[in-house]
């Protein structure tokens, strides 16, 4: 093995000791070998810092502090302590599948003008049951196309170059839109490229008016104030305008039972499902 690591990933806990071991497991059992995992705690009060102190590996690296700063602030953290050439995101929730270093890195290694990839995810339920499959777009023209609606390029699944996170990194100000606000940010003197496969397992977490609308009005702020700040007006009010709509969206289809009014889902073919329910069954331990 290297001494140092090709790629570092990212891990922020706040009290995430229910899945936080799984989400650790899935990284160790990558067939990419050389990373080393930063574990970043937020000021936990439950057992998360004792979960991931259980675990006895020399590439797990803890770090706490006991204050909560925010996912921004830990992402920063990260950044800075990063030795790997390469930065990926992970969630205490979520799942890699064991494949998904390996893939991601191949893709960079092959392209060095791509700064930043994501890929197709599963969604699933707290007890491992399939929602469905979350696509991605390859190209950066169709990832950026529409700026104002968003980035279709998930946060949990990112790898990049550690240089374009240095360079851009995240708003500490800025609360549930993080991941988009960089995005908007950088996007214009960026390359951006999917890897249409599903790497990972994004748990889906129950849906209220409350979140979807915090969500909603922190995309409206950081990026319409950006949007005004680059004297772009028209985009910064279509952008609002366009959260206002889906606020009413989120609206009929929370509180009025209207049907969903999601980004589509696909239906995971039956090869991923039973790849799947192994892996998932396979980190319960």
């Amino acid at each position: 093995m290297e001494a140092d690591p090709l790629v570092s990933v990212a891990l922020p806990v706040f009290n995430g000791a229910s899945t936080l071991s799984m989400a650790i497991r899935s990284i160790q059992r990558q067939s990419h070998v050389n990373w080393e995992l930063l574990i970043l705690d937020d000021g936990s009060v439950d057992q998360s810092l004792a979960v991931a102190e259980n675990f006895r590996d020399p590439r797990i690296k803890i770090m706490g502090d006991g204050q909560r700063k925010g996912v921004s602030v830990r992402l920063n953290q990260a950044i800075s302590l990063a030795q790997g050439k390469y930065i990926a995101r992970m969630d205490v929730d979520d799942i890699s599948f064991p494949d998904r270093l390996a893939r991601q890195v191949s893709l960079m290694e092959a392209h060095p003008e791509v700064d930043l990839t994501g890929c197709a995810m599963l969604v699933f339920k707290a007890d491992g049951d399939i929602v469905g499959r979350y696509p991605v777009f390859t190209e950066h023209e169709d990832i950026c196309r529409r700026p104002w609606k968003g980035f279709y390029f998930p946060h949990p699944s990112w790898l990049g170059k550690k240089r374009w996170f240095e360079k851009f990194r995240y708003t500490p100000s800025v609360f549930r839109a993080q991941d988009q606000h960089l995005l908007f940010r950088s996007y214009a003197t960026s390359r951006f490229r999917g890897l249409d496969e599903v790497l990972i397992g994004y748990r889906e977490e129950p849906r209220s008016l409350k979140k979807m609308a915090l969500q909603r009005l922190s995309f409206s702020n950081a990026l319409g104030s950006t949007a005004l700040a680059n004297g772009d007006y028209f985009l910064a009010a279509r952008l609002i305008l366009l959260q206002i709509l889906k606020g009413g969206g989120d609206f009929l289809n929370i509180a009025l039972g209207a049907g969903s009014m999601r980004n589509p889902l696909e239906t995971p073919g039956a090869h991923l499902r039973e790849k799947w329910f192994e892996i998932f069954h396979d980190l319960q331990e």
